[in-house]
Formats: structure tokens, C-alpha cells, sequence
């Protein structure tokens, strides 16, 4: 009997091995990392070496594109092997560059125009070192994956894509999908031909970073005959310094005959004939996750998104100086000051943020690399406000950066002349103002905060006069009876509770009929922080002390008041600021922690283990939130990311599992919406972190993780944490409330200067009068001006109008070729109009020929 079942079994697994060997299966393998991430110097020769040794191997590259100056001057001879090994780009070549990115970005994670940085910058550097270059395929061993990307890759010339990264999915992966290749269409319609992760490509069950597919098992290739698709591949991008060689040997690995071969190759040839249906991607199923609320974590978005607003800023001001002033455009600095703004946005500082030798960690590089970015840009803006500026103290002038007309409270230094003085403040016409004075500790006013109105992509300028000052109505706080505070501007009354840890007890927007947006019904309260504190007792909450409310600034324009409260014996501060004639309720706050605590989800002492799906860090309900539930039935959560808006499919944001990821990510804001649609409220924040929500729990803002995170490392909490969030509550839903808008003034703050204009004149460099197109970027390339615009709206022909002349004007793709020749038609003063198609959350990028005034 014993004999007889060996004998079945032998001739079973025969019979499997050789139906199994029958079939073909394709390989991508190649490899991942860089100077930056991994790359011993022994890499190039190893590469070389390899590639000689085993001819029927090709590789795929994601190398950080710096590596290779570092490589050049180690092992000359090698870099030049490598280079004559590269030079053949043909289908038939060996070695694909399948991710150029300056420094391999989550990209889900920054900013659009971020996005396009990391590849013009990485393809520069990479065509220095290999001049013949083509970028055909986006690979990338991590999940580098947003649903803009389709647009932005064709329009550097790139062909085809992929979704998969079966090998390195500890931060996330794709949702699995089809059954071969598809046709990957973006949010603005653009499509890409990609290989998904096959909806058989399932995740491992061994461990909680790989799917099936990254080694071309017999389960997996079966699976996907199985199903039909005609030319199954899987792929792992190795680690730099891996040993292997080829990594699954001669092919034959696991009874599956495997075919090396490149990207370019695998769509242009093999898969060529393939079905391909469209597949619109949702960022939600982009499935991505990082130890959201950690401080670490929350402190490098900060930082990478301030750096981000900032040098965008610097640009569009540097733009305006060369224009108008004839100064010369810093092309140097800028290149200076993108490269360690990019650095900062590599995916290793954001998932492994404490990896590094001590006083030099991932987390240590992003607070040295953005604080460069930010002194370049703050040294630019300073030399572009003196070049379009005269020394005037009398005068103030105001820029703004974004291409919406703007009227917004601003502060500004008093002259020492006028500081004990009664001020006012007087546009360019002469006409007064609003405005109200701001007084030191010794009640000597030192600043002036008033309204003003400023054009887009442009300046106005402000004289401020002694005057003889009177009572102004507007905005006002006032101590009620029963101990609240209310605060009232002509959009809103907000009551502050101090008796329940100051939560807003009631919000009502007042030219919206008066709608209360506070769900006064819910347990929880507006505003109000919560969180489970796993050491302590379990969940605490800013509502269980009363708090103390102080008034810092009472005017007819702006309001402010700090809340100052506790939560588990840890002292806060909520700064809450409203202006007059704004929709923007801004709240800063600041937790001054003295010492680590846990908060979240506790995980056992040695509990934790790399192949376990469940992890602590994932379950957003018990890490601190700050809470706002909201009076709207029937809600909708709509969210952006870059160059996308996507409405949630999600019943709740919650999961516990790495089999569950969801995307819980909020980019800038999201925007909840309900009533029928016919109210919403926006919720912005100054860093990419997680959101909470769902059918039984309110909308809520990741505030605070401490605990176990990834590779059994403790995130704990180091010294205070401060963050910065806003609301908008509005009428109808996100699009027709102008979210994105408010969003581009969030990020682009007026910028205030003291001096008056060279041309005693406001100036307006590019106008859209469209509040749904966003100038995401303005910036020279030597004579020639390039101004981006992304449209938020619906697909449309706009019109704009550029202050300046030119020889000519075209629309470019991103890699610099010509999309279309446009027509410049000549207004008065220098003024020239352009007019262009745009499709819903889609990109132009207009060239302006030798731009001048």
C-alpha cells in the first residue's frame, strides 16, 4: 500500500511539474536603491560582471540617478562597462531605467508639481552619465503609485507602466485587478498601457511584504493560466548589494520556464497583442499605508510640505522680479534647492525614518535638506521684494503667488515712527482700509493686520498714514452668561465651551440660512481631542477638564483665542482665528508633551512580528484624534491628492490587518458633503497624514500615534507636537464651493513686504479668472517663460492673459516637446490672451518665448 501511493504521488506530481513546465513565464529583475538608500561601491562591477557572465539576463534599474557621480569616481573602469552595456536602448537591450525620480518618491505623498520635479530633475542627472537614455517604463520595487501619474508620464514620453511591487510591499500595494494588462486612465482621461497586480496575484501569506508573483511560483503562474492571461509576469527589483545575480537562476526555478526580459521589451513585443481594457484607477486604489500620527512621521510631512509651498513661491516671485525688475533668474539656486527638497521626499525617510547612524537618520537628512530648501527660497524671496521694491517704510507691499484674485487679512510691522501712534491703512487710490492695530505686551501697538486686495499672480501696495481712529464694527468676541465665548465674524457665530475642554459647541454659518454644522447630538464634541492611552487607563479626552479661554486679539478684522486646556495631564493650546469677509476657520495647535506616552493601540512586549498582519499602528479609532461631528445627513467624503479629487468608496477608513489596507490618506483636505449634497465642510491640514470617518464615527484628523510602528521600532513622542488645521464649511459640494481653490491659498500664503512698488502700480503677470484653475508653477527657462496650470473644474477653453510680450507662445508636454502653437492676441498695455482646451484635472504647460515686459 505504501509503495502503491508513492508511486500515485510520484506521477501526479509528475504530471504537474510537466504542464506546469510546459507553460512560459516572464521575468522582470533588475535593481532598486542608490547612494542615498543602498549601493556599495562594489555594485557597478558586480552588475557588469553579471551581465556578461549570463546573456539571456536583463535588468530593470529604479538606481537613485546620483549614484552614478559616486560610481563614476570609485570604480571608473566598471562605470564605464555598465555605460557600454547601457548604451544599447533598442527592445533588444539589456538594462531599462524603469523609475528616473530624483530620489524614488511615494509620489501619493507630495505635491503634483513635486511630482513633475522628481522626474525632470532625475532624467537631467541620469543623461549626464548616459546621454542616449530612454525612458519608456514606470517600475518601482515600492508602491511609487498615484492616479496622476498616466498624464504625467506620457507627457514625459513614457509608454508604459507598471503596478506591481511584489517584493516590497511593507508600505502598501496596488488593489489586484484584471487579468493581464489594462489600460490605466488617469483622473484627467489619459491612459497608459500597465501591468497590474493580476487579480490572482494574491498577497502572501508568509509574510507582510510580498505577493505571489515575486518569484514566479508555480502557484502563482498557474493561477494566472488559469485565468487566461496569455503572457503571466512577475518581478522583483532586488536591493542594491543583493548577491544574486539573476534571481530566480536559470529561469527553470519552481517547474516555471522564465524569460528574463525588460519593460519595453514585455509590452513592445511579447504582450503585444494582449487585451488591454481601460481601467480608470481611484487613489483608493492606490492601498498605501505609513505609522500615520507618529511624530517622526507627522514632523517630515511638515517640513517636506512647508519646503514644498515655499520654493514654489520663491519661483513664481523670482518670475515677477526678472519680468519687471530685468534682475537675472537663479537658475542655480533654484536647481540647489530642489535637489535637497527631493531628497527629503525619498520613500525611505518617510518608512524607515529612524534607519541611519546616530545624528544622521533618515528622519535627521529631511530637517537638514528642507532646512536648506527653506534658506535658498527665503534668500530668493528677500532679493525678489528689494528688486521689485523701493526702501519706503511708509509703504507696504503685498504679492500674491496663486492665480486667483484675493482679498485677505494680512499682518504687517509697524515703522518705529508710527508705533505709538493711531495708524491706518490706505490703498493705492488713496482709499482707506480696514484695519485694526495690534499691541505689544506693553500695549504699544507694533503691528497692523488689515484687508487686502491683491491680484493674481501679482501685488498691490499700501500706504500706511497717521489718522485719527474710530470705532469700527465687524468682527467680535464676547463672554456670555454662562461662560462661553462666542465669537462672531459676518459669516459665522461659533460658541466656545470652556466648562467642557472648550470644544465649539455651536458653529452657524450665517449666510448659509443660518445652518448649524455642530451634530450637537453626537457624544463627541466639535473640535475636541480623544485618544486611547494605553498606559493610562484607556481613552481620554480634552472634554474631561474644563479649559481656560484667553482672548489674544479682539478687532473689527480678525479674531483669535487661545483655548488652553489638558488631556491625561498634558497641557494644549488651540489657537482658533477667524478674519472678517473670510470662510477659513484656522486652528493651530500645540500639545507640550514632557515625556513619551503610548497612544493607540497597545502591542504587547514581544508581540510583534514582521509576518503578522495585524499591526497596532493601523487602527486610526484609538490613536488621538481631533474630532468634528458634523450636522449633515447622507454623508460623502470627497479628498484630494495630487492632481486629483477622489470621492470615497470607503464605508469607513478603519482596518487592522496588512491584507486590509484602505486608503485613508488626506493629502491637504477632504471635504465631507451631505444633506443632499446641499452643505459640506472642508477640513485642511499642513501635512499628508491619515483622516478618520465613517458611517458611526465622525470626521476626524489623525493627531497622535505613539507606540509600535514598523520593524518592531517604538515611534515615540519627542517634545511638543504642533500642527496646523483649518475648516470651511460651504454650500453644495467641494467643486462648487471652490475647495481647491481654498486649498491653493492654504499652501500659498500673501506674502507681506515693507517698500512700495518701482512702478507705483499693482501688477498682475497671469490671469486665468477661473477659480478653478490652479498656476501651479511659474518659473524661466532662460528667456523663455513657463507658467503650468492644473484645472479643477470641468473640462473647458479658458482664457489667459499674460502681462508681458513675447515672440510666441506654445503648449509643451513636460519633456519639452511641442503640443500645440498658440496664438497670441495682442491687448493694451502689454497685455496678450491666450485660449486652450483643458480637461477636468488636467495639466497645460504654456512656453512663453522670449518673455519680456
Amino acid at each position: 500500500m505504501k509503495f502503491k501511493f508513492t508511486l500515485i504521488l510520484f506521477i501526479t506530481l509528475s504530471c504537474c511539474a510537466k504542464s506546469t513546465l510546459g507553460q512560459t513565464a516572464w521575468y522582470i529583475d533588475g535593481y532598486h536603491g542608490g547612494v542615498w538608500g543602498h549601493y556599495p561601491d562594489w555594485n557597478t562591477r558586480f552588475m557588469a560582471d553579471m551581465l556578461k557572465k549570463h546573456p539571456d539576463w536583463k535588468i530593470n534599474i529604479e538606481l537613485e540617478p546620483e549614484t552614478w557621480d559616486k560610481a563614476q569616481v570609485v570604480d571608473s573602469a566598471a562605470y564605464s562597462d555598465f555605460k557600454a552595456l547601457f548604451a544599447d536602448q533598442s527592445l533588444s537591450g539589456r538594462i531599462e531605467y524603469v523609475n528616473p525620480a530624483y530620489a524614488q518618491s511615494y509620489n501619493y505623498n507630495i505635491s503634483g508639481e513635486s511630482i513633475i520635479r522628481q522626474f525632470a530633475y532625475g532624467i537631467k542627472k541620469i543623461r549626464v552619465h548616459f546621454p542616449g537614455a530612454v525612458f519608456t517604463s514606470y517600475s518601482s520595487e515600492e508602491p511609487c503609485f498615484t492616479n496622476a501619474l498616466p498624464q504625467i508620464l506620457t507627457s514625459f514620453g513614457f509608454k508604459y507602466a507598471s503596478l506591481k511591487n511584489p517584493n516590497t510591499c511593507f508600505g502598501g500595494y496596488t488593489r489586484a485587478h484584471g487579468g493581464g494588462l489594462v489600460n490605466w486612465v488617469g483622473p484627467d482621461g489619459t491612459g497608459i498601457l500597465t501591468s497590474p497586480r493580476y487579480a490572482v496575484e494574491e498577497l502572501s501569506s508568509k509574510s507582510t511584504w510580498q505577493t505571489i508573483a515575486w518569484d514566479n511560483s508555480a502557484e502563482y503562474i498557474k493561477a494566472a493560466y488559469a485565468t487566461g492571461i496569455k503572457h503571466p509576469i512577475g518581478m522583483t527589483l532586488q536591493d542594491a548589494g543583493w548577491k544574486n545575480g539573476p534571481f530566480i537562476g536559470d529561469g527553470s526555478k519552481n517547474s516555471v520556464q522564465s524569460i528574463y526580459t525588460t519593460w519595453r521589451n514585455y509590452f513592445a513585443n511579447v504582450a503585444k497583442n494582449d487585451p488591454h481594457p481601460d481601467w480608470k484607477v481611484s487613489q483608493e486604489d492606490i492601498l498605501v499605508n505609513l505609522v500615520w500620527g507618529s511624530q517622526i512621521t507627522q514632523r517630515i510631512a511638515q517640513r517636506v510640505r512647508a519646503a514644498e509651498n515655499k520654493i514654489i513661491q520663491s519661483e513664481k516671485l523670482a518670475s515677477m522680479a526678472k519680468m519687471y525688475a530685468r534682475s537675472n533668474y537663479p537658475q542655480d539656486d533654484f536647481d540647489a534647492a530642489w535637489r535637497t527638497l527631493l531628497l527629503s521626499q525619498h520613500h525611505d525617510c518617510w518608512i524607515v525614518p529612524y534607519n541611519g547612524k546616530p545624528g544622521d537618520t533618515w528622519a535627521g537628512k529631511v530637517k537638514r535638506w528642507t532646512e536648506f530648501t527653506n534658506n535658498k527660497s527665503d534668500s530668493i524671496i528677500h532679493v525678489a521684494e528689494k528688486l521689485l521694491s523701493k526702501n519706503n517704510e511708509d509703504y507696504i507691499t503685498v504679492y500674491n503667488t496663486t492665480g486667483i484674485n484675493r482679498t485677505e487679512t494680512v499682518y504687517a510691522g509697524l515703522p518705529a515712527k508710527l508705533s505709538a501712534k493711531s495708524v491706518g491703512v490706505f490703498d493705492s487710490e488713496g482709499k482707506p482700509v480696514a484695519s485694526q492695530l495690534i499691541a505689544a505686551h506693553d500695549s504699544v501697538p507694533t503691528r497692523i493686520v488689515f484687508k487686502a486686495v491683491v491680484p493674481s499672480m501679482g501685488y498691490s501696495f499700501y500706504q500706511l498714514r497717521e489718522v485719527k481712529r474710530s470705532a469700527m464694527t465687524g468682527a467680535s468676541i464676547k463672554l456670555q452668561a454662562n461662560g462661553s465665548y462666542q465669537l462672531e465674524t459676518d459669516l459665522y457665530k461659533l460658541i466656545i465651551d470652556p466648562a467642557h475642554g472648550g470644544v465649539i459647541k455651536s458653529l452657524i454659518a450665517k449666510k448659509l440660512g443660518n445652518k448649524e454644522f455642530v451634530d450637537r447630538n453626537n457624544s463627541r464634541g466639535f473640535n475636541e481631542l480623544r485618544g486611547n492611552f494605553y498606559n493610562d487607563g484607556g481613552f481620554k479626552s480634552s472634554k474631561d477638564n474644563s479649559a481656560k479661554v484667553e482672548v489674544v486679539e479682539n478687532g473689527s478684522v480678525k479674531l483669535k483665542i487661545a483655548v488652553k486646556g489638558t488631556i491625561n495631564g498634558t497641557n494644549y493650546t488651540q489657537f482658533i482665528m477667524l478674519n472678517q469677509g473670510e470662510p477659513r476657520i484656522d486652528i493651530n495647535l500645540t500639545i507640550d508633551w514632557k515625556e513619551n506616552t503610548g497612544i493607540g493601540q497597545d502591542t504587547k512586549p514581544g508581540t510583534y512580528k514582521w509576518e503578522l498582519p495585524a499591526k497596532a499602528f493601523y487602527d486610526d479609532r484609538n490613536k488621538l484624534l481631533a474630532m468634528f461631528p458634523l450636522n449633515l445627513k447622507h454623508q460623502k467624503v470627497y479628498k484630494n491628492a495630487p492632481f486629483d479629487v477622489t470621492e470615497s468608496k470607503l464605508d469607513n477608513t478603519f482596518y487592522t490587518r496588512w491584507d486590509s489596507i484602505k486608503n485613508n490618506v488626506i493629502h491637504t483636505w477632504v471635504d465631507v458633503t451631505g444633506d443632499d449634497e446641499k452643505y459640506g465642510m472642508a477640513l485642511f491640514t499642513d501635512h499628508t497624514t491619515s483622516y478618520a470617518h465613517g458611517k458611526d464615527f465622525p470626521l476626524a484628523l489623525n493627531v497622535q500615534y505613539s507606540g509600535m510602528g514598523l520593524w518592531g521600532r517604538n515611534y515615540t513622542i519627542q517634545g511638543p507636537t504642533e500642527i496646523h488645521y483649518a475648516l470651511i464649511p460651504h454650500a453644495a459640494t467641494w467643486d462648487k464651493a471652490g475647495t481647491w481653490a481654498e486649498a491653493t491659498k492654504w499652501n500659498e500664503p500673501l506674502i507681506v513686504s515693507s517698500g512700495k512698488p518701482l512702478t507705483s502700480e499693482s501688477k498682475s503677470l497671469i490671469e486665468t479668472n477661473n477659480h478653478d484653475v490652479e498656476v501651479t508653477s511659474v518659473q524661466f527657462d532662460k528667456n523663455d517663460l513657463l507658467v503650468r496650470l492644473f484645472n479643477a473644474g470641468a473640462s473647458k477653453e479658458i482664457t489667459t492673459t499674460v502681462n508681458c510680450n513675447a515672440d510666441g507662445a506654445q503648449l509643451v508636454e513636460l519633456d519639452g516637446r511641442i503640443r500645440q502653437v498658440l496664438p497670441l492676441t495682442q491687448l493694451n498695455n502689454n497685455r496678450n490672451t491666450l485660449k486652450f482646451g483643458i480637461s477636468r484635472f488636467g495639466l497645460r504647460t504654456i512656453r512663453l518665448i522670449n518673455a519680456r515686459k
